[in-house]
């Protein structure tokens, strides 16, 4: 099930599960669409896949699939891999 992180591991803004600002590769790191489009270049620092706007869960199926609270930060900013 899709982990849904609550912020960019960039900037640390707020993506709640419900944010069309999203996107997220296929590891399911997050990074908010000013991020990725601006800094990363839609590309994901870490694995070097894709970034792509993550699918918002409806509102109904999140009392039974929470989104997670586990926050990944990168205090030093990110940077596009190479």
């Amino acid at each position: 099930m899709l982990q849904m992180r609550p912020g960019c591991e960039c900037c640390d803004r707020d993506l709640p599960p419900d944010s069309s600002d999203a996107r997220i590769c296929t590891f399911e790191c997050t990074f908010c669409s000013e991020c990725a489009d601006r800094q990363l270049a839609s590309t994901c620092p870490n694995c070097g896949g894709e970034l792509l706007p993550r699918p918002r869960r409806p509102a109904d199926k999140l009392a039974k699939y929470p989104a997670s609270t586990t926050r990944v930060h990168k205090p030093d900013g990110c940077k596009a891999s190479c």
